[in-house]
């Protein structure tokens, strides 16, 4: 439990990294398979849209003991169609239906009003009947497509300024993804579009972006002055960014997430049909979608964009220069270590390196003098020193002096003469 309570320490500080940007094209592959996945039910399939979109009737009536199928029979007997959309709303003793027709004329939804009233016993105002226009929900889906192109506006412009274009087109890829992602999950299950989905997606959009900027915010802070540094490049700065923003990410989207599901499952098993669950399931879908993105798109989108800058090709060049000398010295002392058992390092290795006495006394032979012993002078083991002597004990190490002269010993510079 320790280790896992250090672990966002550990990841901020860089001690145990996770390779996301490394790895971009695996992420890649999972991100284009699900949204290949989404875009063909979208064409195949399609949505599934509420009355409020397509326009028709809306029953709505309580009957605890009734059935689907006999709800289902009822109405089609009554005129309304085999394509009815019939849903439970509550359990138990609370349960009342809904029901979903199109367009009808007054006298067919009366006849059905009296059949629902009269099969469960109920009186005639107990079922509620409702006719719904396909403008209004015509006008929400206008309005709801002008919203989110003013955002995404609103979006690049301020990105651009705070950060940079390419940090506000990395944040449209992940938005962008995160949408078609949500509209091709509806589209699989089958689930109604309602005014409360647009209004669901326009808020995962919002919360999408802050994990994104969140991210962005700690890249710029460690790629700041990196290519005067030389010490990384520009993808390993962000998977550093990513990597000490990930404990943070992973919280902020697990506490948001456990109230939302919980209004999911509350909507689906006790509510059944309405805004609550329609809000609450675009609501999940997206920020689980919007968390995704903002780890596994949009730093690595950001990466790929900012490493074809030519400075940033430089500055990979020189890092991976340097890396590969590092590597070479460690090889080389590896395999001088392993010459000798212990990993000492063989006598012939130092003999090369160490200094050469004997150029010293040929040097002092060929300008008339006697070679003299130097202080501190380095003798090899087992090697006579000047004279021919062996000295017995290792000489002192320490830096060569130069022998001293006697004053008669001394040059004088040629042509001149001592002044009596």
């Amino acid at each position: 439990m320790s280790r896992l309570g250090n672990i966002g320490g550990r990841l901020y500080r860089g001690e145990v990294s996770v390779e996301f940007v490394a790895r971009k094209r695996l992420w890649y592959s999972i991100s284009g398979l699900i949204l290949v996945i989404s875009i063909a039910a979208l064409f195949i399939r399609g949505l599934d849209y509420s009355v409020e979109f397509k326009g028709g009737s809306v029953f709505q009536f309580a009957a605890p003991a009734a059935t689907s199928a006999q709800v289902n029979q009822v109405v089609e007997t009554a005129g309304g169609g085999s394509d009815a959309i019939v849903q439970v709303v509550g359990l138990g003793n609370s349960r009342s239906w809904q029901v979903q027709t199109d367009k009808l004329p007054f006298s067919v939804q009366t006849k059905i009003q009296d059949a629902l009233a009269s099969h469960f016993h109920l009186a005639v105002n107990a079922v509620s009947a409702t006719f719904v226009s396909p403008s209004w929900g015509g006008q929400v889906s206008q309005k709801a497509l002008e919203a989110l192109v003013a955002f995404l506006i609103a979006i690049v412009i301020y990105l651009s300024i705070v950060f940079e274009w390419k940090m506000a087109s990395a944040a449209l890829i992940a938005l962008a993804h995160d949408i078609v992602i949500t509209i091709g999950v509806y589209a699989l299950t089958g689930f109604d579009v309602s005014p409360a989905t647009i209004i669901g997606l326009l808020t995962i959009l919002g919360y999408s972006l802050y994990d994104t900027v969140v991210v962005f915010d700690k890249v710029r802070e460690n790629t700041a002055g990196l290519l005067g540094t030389g010490r990384s490049t520009y993808s390993q700065a962000a998977n550093l960014a990513l990597n000490q923003t990930l404990v943070r990410s992973i919280n902020t989207s697990l506490i948001a997430l456990l109230p939302v599901a919980s209004i999911l499952a509350v909507g689906i098993a006790l509510l059944g049909a309405g805004e609550l669950r329609d809000l609450a399931l675009v609501l999940f879908v997206g920020m689980l979608s919007g968390t995704y993105s903002s780890i596994f798109i949009a730093t690595p989108a950001l990466a790929d964009l900012k490493e074809r800058e030519p400075q940033y090709k430089a500055l990979a060049k020189r890092v991976a220069l340097r890396a590969s000398g590092g590597r070479a010295a460690q090889r080389a002392k590896a395999k001088a270590g392993k010459a000798v058992p212990g990993g000492r390092v063989p006598d012939a290795v130092q003999l090369d390196q160490a200094p050469d006495a004997d150029d010293d006394a040929q040097q002092e032979a060929e300008d008339g003098q006697a070679p003299t012993e130097q202080v501190g002078q380095w003798v090899p083991a087992g090697r006579p020193a000047a004279g021919g002597a062996v000295p017995r004990t290792p000489a002192r190490s320490g830096p060569r002096q130069q022998p001293r002269r006697s004053s008669t010993a001394k040059r004088r510079p040629s042509g001149k003469k001592k002044r009596r």
